[in-house]
């Protein structure tokens, strides 16, 4: 199989350069990093591609049965890396992503150097002694709604998950690639995302992480940051002065800056 052509593989910046693995998030592609790719590109070699169902990725090699856990969009990591021979890459995972990160490390960890976990939740489900964001309920809602009308609800909730009221445009630009995404692929990838529960993961991330959380995100609250870094050993934490769950679009600079110092850290 011809894995670049699978998952619409895109390789920029320097060739001699530390090598970083950029994922995007659901209902998403590799465009939602095209502000900050080519920043990354001036210091570093940059991967870019779209999970299977995504973007201009091959929609024929799209399963239900694969990707109706992480463990199919971590299959869809390690596949990529090992297509390009990759070694201590640095993975950068958006949302879902970022837990797929965790996944894919505890699988072959030597494929990885490092990870920073950009607005990470290992679980959106409010639990006894833990704060994901969401009721039960709330998750039941949302994935109902979607269900009914997949155009509708990505009108709806882009703009609340994206933030940033006053800059509209932001919004639009989220609403327009979950629009793009096949309804039947979105409903599993939802599934897969909203009721996906990683936090005993956590615990065995065994490579130096970088946590990125925003000053203000509905869906991934600063209590989940503070609990990913909690529960990860020797990690670090980032606040980024920011709103919404997307700050790679809303502050490409800070996240630049964020992503750029760790992974250009030798000492990490």
């Amino acid at each position: 199989m011809d894995i670049r052509r699978r998952n619409n593989v895109s390789i920029i910046g320097r060739q001699d350069g530390p090598v970083l693995v950029l994922a995007h998030g659901f209902g998403c592609d590799q465009n939602l990093w095209r502000l900050v790719a080519p920043t990354l590109a001036e210091d570093f070699r940059v991967v870019l591609f779209d999970y299977v169902g995504a973007g201009q990725s091959d929609l024929t090699a799209w399963t239900a049965e694969r990707y109706s856990s992480l463990d199919g969009y971590a299959e869809d990591v390690l596949d990529v890396c090992r297509e390009l021979a990759l070694r201590d890459a640095v993975f950068v995972g958006h949302s879902v992503s970022a837990m797929v990160g965790v996944v894919a490390a505890a699988r072959e960890p030597e494929r990885f150097g490092k990870l920073v976990l950009l607005t990470p939740s290992p679980c959106y489900i409010d639990d006894e002694g833990y704060r994901g964001g969401f009721s039960k309920e709330d998750i039941d809602e949302l994935l109902e709604s979607l269900d009914a009308n997949y155009l509708g609800w990505s009108g709806a909730m882009a703009p609340v998950i994206m933030g940033n009221p006053d800059r509209p445009e932001l919004g639009e630009e989220l609403t327009n690639a979950f629009c793009r995404t096949d309804p039947a692929i979105a409903r599993v990838f939802a599934r897969t995302t909203f009721l996906s529960d990683s936090r005993n993961d956590l615990a065995k991330v065994a490579v130096p992480t970088l946590v990125v959380e925003c000053a203000e995100d509905v869906i991934a609250p600063r209590e989940v940051g503070a609990y990913v870094h909690a529960a990860i050993p020797g990690s670090r934490l980032v606040t980024l002065d920011a709103t919404g769950h997307c700050p790679q679009l809303s502050a490409p600079e800070a996240t630049v800056e964020a992503i750029a110092a760790f992974a250009g850290d030798a000492e990490r």
